[in-house]
């Protein structure tokens, strides 16, 4: 059985994409749906549109296929006693509405239409020089340890995973010329094929960070912390809100990495430590926050729960 975007491996698709006054209305169908599709046999295979990697309510996990009764035995969504009580469920697991969703529908509408496989053509450092004084925007997908040891100044940290597309599309304006800087070992035509799909394209920066610094251009750094070496710098977590809600540092100023782009210039300009539940999502925020004129900040390397394990200490809850 496709499923589309219906019934995906351990929940079910997000309804809030076409209109927020819609969402109940199209959460209550996507409940009848569901029902319809639990009363298939158990060994039917369940083929969704995607697994995770997207905002599209696909959890963690390398899953793509399952069953009928798997799903019917372990999806949380599939085991609501009610209507109502899968309606309070899926609308409470949908999390934040990624703002590039909205251009989505026209860019599947015409198509991504490709002549062959996607690239992206390497500029030299003459030309990522002219392209960055026009207004290009480098972003740098390398892994965090490496953006923080150096990295151009003005560059947006994005890492190279499952969800670069995602977080391109939400903080890079699709109209804004790209340059893209990838580490050894990384893979070019995957940086291409994800920037594609969400309708992006640009140029390498042939030479990376060894052209950069053997150029001798200035370079930026970002301090990483490990959990015991935080002290009592402010914490901005950029996770999201139930993540937050879940468990957070006492006294942590809380703004997505969504929305921090038109909130940076209300976040003191002091010292800062950024966290999230691994880092990545929190380099990226301080990249953005660098670009947005902010100073001595500072990346934790992991989440609340390391900070907990190497403090004793609690973590709070609620928003």
């Amino acid at each position: 059985m496709f499923t589309g975007g219906s019934l995906l491996v351990g929940a079910a698709a997000r309804t809030d994409l076409v209109a927020p006054e819609r969402t109940e209305e199209l959460a209550r169908r996507q409940y009848a749906s569901l029902r319809r599709l639990a009363e298939l046999p158990d060994e039917v295979a369940v083929w969704p549109t995607h697994g995770a990697g997207s905002f599209c309510s696909a959890p963690p996990g390398a899953r793509r296929t399952s069953t009928v009764g798997a799903e019917r035995a372990t999806n949380p969504l599939l085991r609501a006693g009610s209507e109502d009580e899968f309606v309070a469920a899926l609308l409470g697991s949908l999390g934040s509405y990624p703002s590039y969703f909205a251009r989505l529908p026209e860019v599947n509408r015409r198509g991504v239409v490709l002549t062959g496989d996607p690239a992206l053509p390497a500029a030299d450092m003459t030309a990522v020089r002219s392209l960055l004084a026009d207004g290009a925007l480098l972003v740098d997908a390398r892994p965090v340890a490496d953006f923080a040891a150096g990295h151009v100044p003005g560059a947006l940290s994005i890492p190279l995973r499952p969800a670069f597309a995602s977080w391109l599309g939400w903080l890079v304006p699709p109209d804004v010329p790209l340059v893209v800087l990838r580490g050894p070992g990384q893979d070019a035509a995957e940086i291409a094929w994800q920037a594609a799909k969400i309708g992006y394209a640009g140029v390498e920066f042939a030479g990376g960070m060894a052209a950069w610094t053997g150029a001798g251009q200035p370079v930026a750094r970002t301090r990483l912390l490990t959990a015991d070496q935080l002290g009592r710098e402010p914490v901005l977590d950029v996770r999201q809100d139930a993540e937050f809600a879940a468990g957070h540092l006492p006294g942590a100023v809380h703004v997505e990495l969504g929305d921090l782009a038109e909130r940076a210039d209300a976040l003191p300009r002091g010292p800062l430590v950024v966290m999230c539940g691994h880092g990545e999502r929190a380099m990226g925020a301080a990249s953005l926050l660098e670009r947005a004129g902010h100073h001595d900040l500072a990346v934790l390397a992991g989440g609340p729960g390391d900070w907990s394990s190497a403090t004793g200490r609690a973590l709070a809850t609620g928003s």
